[in-house]
């Protein structure tokens, strides 16, 4: 199960309207960035038949089976602060992650 909070939801949902986005939110997790895997974020029409599909309100998430594997169990939000206003992912599976908070190691 992956969580979004209502923030964070809302975030998505304004950036879908500002982009003019039909479709959902693809989460998922690429090789690469400071700690060996990075969070992806893509924005995509519908969703490819293995996907896993998370809807929050109105709002729907597609996650890939391998994707899934490092994102079960992680909960998106949305932090504000003065340094810094952005998603933040809480991953059970990240060993350690990066001072930027987008990439992290399993």
């Amino acid at each position: 199960m992956i969580t979004v909070t209502p923030k964070a939801t809302a975030k998505i949902r304004e950036a879908f309207a500002r982009e003019h986005v039909q479709g959902g939110l693809r989460l998922g997790v690429l090789g690469g960035g400071c700690s060996g895997l990075s969070y992806l974020f893509k924005f995509e029409p519908k969703p490819r038949p293995t996907d896993k599909v998370f809807e929050f309100e109105d709002v729907k998430v597609f996650v890939d089976p391998k994707s899934f594997l490092y994102l079960d169990g992680m909960t998106l939000d949305w932090k504000d602060s003065l340094m810094h206003s952005g998603f933040a992912f809480d991953n059970p599976h990240a060993k350690k992650s990066c001072g930027c908070g987008t990439s992290f190691s399993a």
